[in-house]
């Protein structure tokens, strides 16, 4: 299972880097622009912060499949281990194919069906998104979107994974792992909050309070 982070927050990689269990980092166009940093800058101090054997994942701006892979390109002689995130349109899975043939590993993007996702792996995508609560409000089911598209790969494109994305609470993450999903990315609020309980600090609270009653002290 692979757990990543889906932000451009270097200083908040940084923080939870040392708390999570995490493979790598996510971006999009979305968040690259909330930075406010050029891409270029802002891609390598995120791979620091995740260290060489972390997976950094960025996306392409272009709408054809040509401009997609000369992106693509840019992007790894940058960042030599990216993953290389491109749309599934039809030119994007025209460009997921000359990319496999290149050596460049691709994420297919902006999935919003199981048939567009198996569509990805087969031309050659490693990683393949689908947009779980994105789905969702648009009237779809985004859980059992995962489940299908996790189905159909185990089935017919086993070098291919699931990486869900498109949270906005851990209930939808953990559905999605118990869907089968091998891999998943969580925006900062959502990754916090599985952190956040209650209960949790009264506990240790409490743990505290007799121990220093006690024995006078909250140490060992």
């Amino acid at each position: 299972m692979e757990l990543y982070l889906d932000t451009a927050n270097v200083a908040e990689v940084e923080r939870l880097a040392r708390i999570f269990p995490i493979a790598g980092v996510t971006t999009n166009p979305s968040i690259i622009a909330a930075s406010k940093e050029s891409i270029w800058e802002v891609l390598p101090r995120l791979q620091k912060a995740i260290g060489d054997e972390g997976i950094l994942f960025a996306q392409t701006m272009s709408r054809d499949a040509q401009g997609m892979v000369e992106e693509a390109k840019r992007l790894r002689d940058a960042i030599p281990g990216i993953v290389v995130k491109i749309p599934v349109t039809s030119e994007g899975l025209a460009a997921i194919k000359i990319l496999k043939k290149e050596g460049i590993t691709t994420l297919g993007t902006a999935v919003y069906s199981a048939a567009q996702g198996l569509l990805a792996a087969l031309a050659g995508a490693k990683y393949v998104a689908p947009y779980v609560n994105r789905v969702d409000a648009q009237g779809g089911d985004g859980i059992r979107t995962v489940q299908e598209l996790q189905t159909l790969l185990e089935m017919h494109a086993p070098e291919s994974m699931v990486l869900a994305a498109s949270f906005k609470t851990p209930r939808q993450a953990l559905d999605c792992l118990l869907a089968g999903c091998e891999s998943i990315t969580l925006p900062l609020d959502v990754a916090q909050q599985m952190l956040n309980t209650p209960a949790v600090e009264s506990a240790i609270e409490k743990f505290e309070h007799d121990w220093n009653a006690a024995f006078g002290t909250t140490h060992l």
